[in-house]
């Protein structure tokens, strides 16, 4: 089997665009993503059935079940229009387009992730995922056994808060506000502007929003699909690198192509998920090669051997929940613990921080 440059070399027929595809799949979702917004306008709060008797209730249930239902909708596709984004700044879509610039810096903007922070950041997560010094710039922190019983009450409470499940629910204010938006300004101004860009563009779109549809449109329509968005894409990211199986490596034994099949998982959800998602469960295949379009990625993983027996993970309850109990890596059992096992255990004798 294929390491190594080698196993990455074998990848690169896959990491070739079809332009015309991907302005063809581009405009699709934006379709599907406008056809959201305006349905969710479009709805009345309360909604009349002909012939059927709702009461007052039933019709304001039904109305902003539908408002519900069309901001949902956006909000899934606007996580396949992020996948566009991600693989722009990847080099892997649209490069050299100047429409294709101003398209998916509209996109960035709208979900909150300028391109100077998220470019940074997730090219040192690719360049670092699963080395356990350094590997938590662009991703969920995790530390050793023996980390976590030198770590003081107050450093407890802030890396479980960061792994929280709430905080990723939450991802629209803790990841993307504060953590893409606020916080890369604070460190850098001049280097992370469009962080300030980005909120002050979310602050029109609002704005603009309210005024013309409602404020209660407003949140619908602009933030609730944005939250959606966040929310799913905040797990979606924590899946891919927790997992059960996940192995991480110190420094000196990390190994690029070993994180990509080892340190990633490939999330097996139904057919309209994965578009949705734009492919983004194919994780270790995108950690092989990052200019692999997404909508290749498939196509890359059924032909080349090496990719297809991932560490899978589910969009399931019991899935979910087996991930988000991962907290603490134990490089004695050579897996992620809870935060009770870590507890109990103590200190480890040795850690991978060299």
């Amino acid at each position: 089997m294929r390491t190594g440059p080698e196993l990455v070399r074998a990848s690169n027929p896959y990491a070739t665009e079809d332009r015309g595809r991907t302005w063809r799949l581009l405009l699709i979702a934006m379709a599907v993503f406008a056809f959201g917004l305006a349905g969710v306008v479009a709805t009345p709060f309360t909604v009349a059935l002909p012939g059927v008797t709702l009461g007052p209730w039933g019709g304001l249930l039904l109305g902003v079940a539908l408002k519900l239902t069309f901001a949902t909708l956006a909000g899934l596709t606007l996580v396949r229009l992020f996948i566009f984004y991600h693989d722009y700044l990847h080099g892997a879509v649209l490069t050299g387009s100047k429409v294709g610039k101003v398209v998916m810096h509209i996109v960035g903007y709208w979900v909150l992730a300028g391109p100077s922070v998220w470019k940074q950041t997730h090219d040192y997560h690719h360049k670092h995922t699963a080395k356990m010094v350094g590997a938590s710039i662009g991703s969920y922190p995790i530390v050793t056994v023996d980390m976590w019983g030198l770590m003081t009450a107050a450093q407890r409470r802030d890396y479980k808060l960061v792994r929280h499940p709430l905080t990723m629910l939450a991802g629209y204010l803790t990841v993307f506000v504060l953590g893409m938006c606020v916080s890369p300004y604070r460190r850098n101004p001049a280097q992370h502007k469009d962080g300030i860009y980005a909120l002050l563009a979310h602050a029109v779109l609002l704005s603009t929003i309210g005024l013309l549809f409602g404020w209660a449109n407003a949140f619908f329509a602009g933030a609730l699909p944005v939250m959606v968005a966040t929310g799913l894409g905040s797990y979606l990211f924590y899946a891919q690198h927790n997992f059960p199986g996940m192995a991480i490596k110190g420094r000196h034994e990390w190994e690029y192509t070993f994180a990509a099949l080892h340190s990633s998982s490939m999330m097996d959800m139904p057919a309209v998920m994965h578009w949705f998602t734009g492919n983004i469960g194919y994780h270790h295949v995108h950690h092989l090669n990052h200019r692999i379009p997404f909508y290749r990625l498939p196509e890359a993983m059924a032909g080349m051997p090496e990719l297809q027996q991932p560490h899978t993970v589910f969009l399931t309850p019991s899935s979910i929940r087996e991930c988000l109990t991962l907290d603490v890596w134990d490089p004695s059992l050579g897996r992620m613990v809870s935060y009770a096992e870590a507890d109990r255990m103590g200190p480890a004798s040795a850690s991978l921080s060299g």
